[in-house]
This record gives C-alpha cells, sequence and structure tokens, in this order.
C-alpha cells in the first residue's frame, strides 16, 4: 500500500545559511563610518603637518585642533564599540560556508577593536592636558611613558593584530564563502593594505579612502544578512 507524502513536506526549501539579524545588520552599517569620520577629522587636522606620534605632537596637535582631535576620538570610540557586534555579523552571515576562517578572524578583529577603544579614550587627558597648559613638556614624557608602559603595550599588539590581521581574515572569509559579490569582499579587504599604505606614505587620506571602502563592503554584509 502506497503512502502519500504532502508536497509541502517534499518540496520545502532548505533554510538559509545564517539567521537574520537587524542589530547585527546596523552594526555593520554603522561601525565602519565611525573611522571614516575619525580618519577624515585626523586627515584634516594635519593637513599641513602634524601628527600624534609622540607625546609632545599629540599635545600640539590637540591644542592646535581641538574640535577635530575631540570629533576624532569619539567617532574612533563609537566605530570600535560597533565593531564588535559587526564583526559577529559578519560570522553569522559567512555560517558554514567559512566557519572557522569567519570565527577566527571575528574574535581577532573585536579584540583588537576593544584594545582600539581603551587606547582612544586616553585622547581626552590629552585635550584635558592642552587645554589646561602649564607644564607642556612633563604632560608629554606623561603620555610617552604610559604609552612605553610594558604592561600596556599588548593593547597597541593586539589592536594591530585585530586592525590589520582580523580584518583581513574576515575579508577573506566574505570572498571564500560568497556570502557577497566579490567587489564587496575585495572592499573590506582594502583597508588593511590601504592603512599600510598610509603609514608608510605618512599621510591619513589612504586610510580614509580605506574605511570608506570597508564601509561599503560591509554595508553589502548588512544589507545581505538583513534578507
Amino acid at each position: 500500500m502506497e503512502t502519500s507524502v504532502p508536497p509541502s513536506v517534499v518540496s520545502a526549501p532548505a533554510g538559509p545559511p545564517h539567521t537574520r539579524s537587524i542589530p547585527l545588520a546596523l552594526a555593520l552599517f554603522t561601525a565602519p563610518w565611525g573611522f571614516a569620520v575619525a580618519n577624515s577629522a585626523y586627515a584634516w587636522a594635519t593637513r599641513a603637518g602634524g601628527s600624534d606620534s609622540t607625546g609632545a605632537e599629540t599635545l600640539a596637535l590637540a591644542a592646535a585642533h581641538p574640535g577635530l582631535y575631540r570629533l576624532a576620538t569619539v567617532a574612533a570610540m563609537l566605530g570600535s564599540l560597533l565593531m564588535v557586534p559587526a564583526v559577529l555579523g559578519v560570522k553569522r552571515l559567512v555560517a558554514d560556508r567559512s566557519r572557522k576562517l569567519g570565527s577566527f578572524g571575528a574574535v581577532l578583529t573585536a579584540s583588537g577593536y576593544i584594545g582600539y577603544f581603551a587606547i582612544v579614550f586616553t585622547g581626552f587627558i590629552s585635550l584635558a592636558m592642552a587645554e589646561r597648559g602649564g607644564p607642556v613638556a612633563d604632560y608629554a614624557a606623561v603620555l610617552d611613558s604610559g604609552q612605553s608602559d610594558l604592561a600596556a603595550v599588548w593593547v597597541f599588539l593586539l589592536f594591530v593584530a585585530g586592525n590589520l590581521v582580523g580584518t583581513l581574515l574576515l575579508g577573506s572569509a566574505l570572498l571564500r564563502s560568497r556570502a557577497i559579490p566579490l567587489w564587496a569582499a575585495a572592499a573590506v579587504l582594502a583597508w588593511p593594505p590601504l592603512h599600510v599604505i598610509g603609514l608608510v606614505a605618512g599621510t591619513e587620506w589612504f586610510e580614509v579612502a580605506g574605511a570608506v571602502a570597508q564601509a561599503i563592503g560591509l554595508a553589502v554584509a548588512g544589507r545581505r544578512l538583513l534578507r
């Protein structure tokens, strides 16, 4: 005796490789723009020279452009905060198609930007010193000492690893999984090399271009996550 199987059971499609998440998608839409704003503000502040390589240079930059310095600090902090759910969104998007690469990249990137949040927060101390005035040489020595303290160096190294290697792994996971178009994955992958080129060339505008490219690529990932 034959038994019939309901058509709805036979033709039921397999579930999607990832679960739709509005909060994680919103983080993908917004997080990288924090760095685009921060890098743009820093690039404009240093358009005629200046940097934050040393304590003395940091204080001079903060004193000359307090508004831009504060904007860059707040934007970078918000970007760092939102990058944690954003990378979780990428991990969910790639799902089983690139699980190990996506997971390792997400953990490393999130850890790096948590460290960057701590680093950037010290910008308010630099602003306070620059606005107060007084023994600038002593203030600069304090900033230099804080950055060279062996107990804190690992935070800077963690940020470098997450910012460059972590982003590279996340972009590679998106590329390998084909979760987003190839051009969008390439836009995410553009951030690490453009960041390095900017450091070598001594201009922040390469970082601005890399941040905008990454923002566009992650926005496509966010759009896919909403589907």
